[in-house]
């Protein structure tokens, strides 16, 4: 048995293409200033939030010539990096998401695919 009491976002390793999204803190308010009922950003087809973890990418076969014996034989899946990077705002399609709680917070795991947007502040015009 885990005990969960131990477990933080640390221990969590994303696998594939995914990324773990922790979603933004909508507002309850329109820009006129009126209240929303809640449960009306739930309906909303695209949301944000920020990327707390991401997986190593996708995955494609290391493919090596059978007759160059010389070359050391490593089976090894490689992956190709995601564009996404911890600390990102992403825009991503909600129907594609999956939500899990854990530590009493809310989370979404989004396949990469899923992401329409990403917002970077660091590093821009290097």
């Amino acid at each position: 048995m885990i005990d969960k009491k131990n477990i933080s976002l640390q221990h969590i390793i994303v696998v594939g293409d995914k990324v773990l999204i922790k979603p933004k803190a909508a507002s309850d308010r329109t820009n006129s200033g009126l209240y929303l009922p809640p449960g009306v950003h739930e309906k909303e087809k695209i949301h944000t939030g920020w990327v707390v973890k991401v997986g190593p990418g996708y995955a494609f076969p290391n493919i090596t010539e059978p007759d160059e014996i010389w070359k050391q034989n490593d089976e090894r899946v490689k992956y190709m990096p995601l564009q996404a990077k911890e600390g990102d705002l992403a825009l991503y399609l909600q129907r594609d998401a999956f939500e899990i709680i854990y530590g009493n917070e809310k989370y979404f795991i989004v396949p990469h695919s899923s992401i329409l947007l990403l917002v970077r502040e660091d590093g821009w015009f290097e």
